[in-house]
């Protein structure tokens, strides 16, 4: 799942602790979609961030930035990968905690009582909506990446067995070059300069292992796969696709720790 929401948490961070210009944001996140927009998801949130309510003629990302350095001069944002069953870093419910879920990511900003939800509107638009978040929920599970590394690398070794048994792809030919052209697809990250080395590394293994989960989940042509080899099948997946959501997260939040003690620029 592309998920543009880590390159904004990112760089949103960086550029309020100053060790990024606000021309690098709108940079980096370029390579999500041709265009970006930015609106409140109601009108108290319209009122509290001067973003445009429903209804009214959308934003941009520069004002969406001018909002955040207002209500949160130097708060880091907090990346959220929630899914069904899986709600870890979530501020409890509401209307961002169910949006994030929808879409399986968001940006939280606690101390400025927001979330943002980024949605693909039409062919080539991104839209970056700003939800209240009153109660900033319970604080959220530390993960070292050093162990959400070795997770990640864990789950796929367990499940590789389980799905060579299946035979999952076995018979499809071209499945390396599927996974490799998923992931050319992918729009291509771009980082601040001072983006540390291991977060790095494991964005690079999520992304690699969600090619993979790609490639695995596509039904053989011929139907080949039973309904209980196919639930087998999603069953070995999960814990994949779960430990890949944990390492994202990880990865980001030392980017963000390392990003934002750096020295202003």
């Amino acid at each position: 799942m592309p998920c543009p929401s880590a390159t904004f948490t990112v760089w949103t961070s960086a550029w309020l602790a100053g060790a990024a210009a606000p021309d690098d944001v709108l940079d980096a996140l370029a390579p999500w979609a041709e265009a970006h927009d930015v609106q409140a998801a109601d009108p108290d949130t319209a009122a509290a961030t001067d973003l445009p309510e429903p209804g009214s003629p959308v934003s941009s990302l520069m004002f969406l930035l001018a909002a955040l350095r207002r209500a949160a001069p130097r708060t880091p944002a907090r990346l959220v990968l929630p899914a069904p069953g899986d709600v870890r870093g979530l501020p409890g419910p509401g209307i961002f905690s169910r949006e994030a879920t929808a879409a399986g990511e968001g940006v939280l900003f606690v101390d400025a009582g927001v979330g943002i939800v980024p949605t693909q509107i039409a062919d080539g638009v991104l839209r970056w909506t700003v939800y209240p978040v009153p109660e900033p929920g319970p604080v959220p599970e530390f993960v070292a990446l050093s162990q959400a590394e070795r997770d990640l690398r864990e789950e796929v070794r367990r499940s590789t067995s389980v799905l060579t048994s299946l035979g999952v792809a076995r018979h499809r030919p071209g499945v390396r070059e599927e996974i490799a052209a998923s992931l050319r697809r992918r729009p291509q990250s771009l980082w601040p300069a001072g983006m540390p080395g291991q977060p790095l590394r494991v964005l690079q293994q999520a992304d690699e292992v969600e090619a993979i989960l790609a490639a695995a989940s596509v039904d053989e042509p011929d139907g080949a796969l039973s309904a209980s080899a196919a639930q087998a099948r999603r069953d070995a997946l999960r814990p994949i696709e779960t430990a890949v959501r944990v390492a994202r997260r990880a990865a980001v939040a030392e980017a963000v720790r390392v990003l934002a003690s750096s020295p202003m620029v």
